[in-house]
């Protein structure tokens, strides 16, 4: 442990610290678990052939909406046909062509929530700088850090299968149309540089290990219709989520995803997650913080982040009753900025999208392809 610099020391401890159950103010232990859900079904209606898109949009790693929380809860719900209209989705191929699937809702679960407003500012730093960067191979190549990938078009995603990375729909789509390199999307995996061995055992070990990204080619990739047909400044902040299919099946342990739980049932209120933010070039950030407000589509945090870390998806780690185990679910993806109004004083919050019971669903199916292995969230 000696050549371990004191902030990843820290880091060490704390990842320790979130290993153990929490302790109740009463002194009695209490683990924080899983909730169940009954969770709805979500099933394709219908499959339409689209004309092949333009790939004109500029790259934009981050998203920005004055719509705080007041704002967002005072917002009617949407009815079930918009809630089918935004679940329904576009999925775009390599070759360059695209399809539009309306999809069936059954078991309907209640909520959801619109958003608008206007971008203010660029996302910031909340005081001192809590971000920590993870170096050495010893770390980024072992579970939860190893599940976090780099977009070619410069965000962050997060392995939930052997094939799937879960994104944010920003990254490779603009509300209106694909961003620049999305046809040719590649998914970037953090690998030490190959070595020649010489001199290997008497390097210093406090020296980190140089890292590289090897790169998967992206097969497909699904956007939901929501995001399409709204934007930061309407209902799309609520649908800032995207699914990509690799070419090929990577060999890395992945994180489930899994339904967001409240706020307050989430351990120590705190949520986690870790990417590639641009100010930290060829570093992956790990962060954590605590959840200041919710609504039923998003979290409102202040955890530090820059562009480059959307995408990233939020987790936290409970413990799962039925197999008496701790698990780590991705509950959440990072997406944007937001300027609020709180009582005539402004205040900053990052934000981010809620795996909602329906956005479960349609994303399970995206992976699984099967809706009887999409009934446990």
């Amino acid at each position: 442990m000696a050549g371990i610099p004191g902030l990843l020391l820290l880091l060490v401890l704390l990842l320790l610290l979130c290993a153990v159950g929490q302790v109740s103010p009463s002194g009695a232990h209490w683990k924080p678990t899983w909730p169940a859900y009954r969770l709805p079904v979500i099933l394709p209606q219908s499959t339409l052939h689209l004309a092949k898109p333009d790939f004109g949009a500029e790259a934009k790693l981050e998203v920005s909406s004055s719509c705080g929380p007041q704002c967002h809860k005072g917002t009617p719900l949407p009815t079930y046909e918009e809630v089918k209209q935004y679940l329904s989705y576009e999925t775009l191929y390599a070759n360059g062509s695209r399809t539009e699937t309306q999809v069936g809702i059954y078991v309907l679960s209640s909520g959801g929530s619109e958003s608008s407003g206007k971008s203010r500012r660029k996302r910031q730093i909340y005081g001192y700088d809590s971000r920590f960067s993870i170096f050495g191979k010893d770390f980024l190549l072992n579970y939860p850090f190893s599940t976090s990938v780099k977009l070619s078009t410069g965000c962050t995603g997060t392995l939930v299968s052997e094939k799937h990375v879960l994104t944010a729909a920003h990254c490779i789509h603009d509300g209106k149309t694909y961003v620049k390199g999305t046809q040719k999307l590649r998914v970037g995996f953090l690998k030490p540089k190959v070595k020649d061995g010489r001199g290997a055992k008497n390097s210093s070990a406090a020296v980190p290990e140089k890292m590289k990204f090897q790169w998967i080619r992206v097969k497909r990739t699904h956007v939901p219709k929501g995001w399409i047909k709204g934007n930061a400044n309407d209902i799309g902040m609520d649908y800032d989520y995207a699914l990509l299919e690799l070419k090929k099946l990577h060999k890395r342990k992945f994180m489930k995803i899994g339904v967001s739980p409240p706020a307050k049932q989430l351990p120590g209120g705190r949520i986690h997650f870790s990417g590639y933010d641009n100010d930290r070039l060829g570093n992956l950030v790990y962060r954590f913080c605590d959840v200041k407000d919710e609504t039923y589509d998003l979290l409102y945090q202040q955890c530090d982040a820059q562009p480059g870390a959307s995408g990233s998806g939020v987790y936290v780690r409970m413990w799962k009753r039925q197999q008496q185990k701790w698990e780590r679910k991705i509950i959440g993806i990072f997406s944007g900025h937001q300027w609020v109004d709180m009582n005539g004083s402004p205040q900053d919050f990052n934000v981010a999208v809620r795996i909602t019971p329906l956005k479960y669903a349609q994303i399970c199916y995206w992976i699984k392809g099967n809706y009887l292995d999409c009934r446990e969230g």
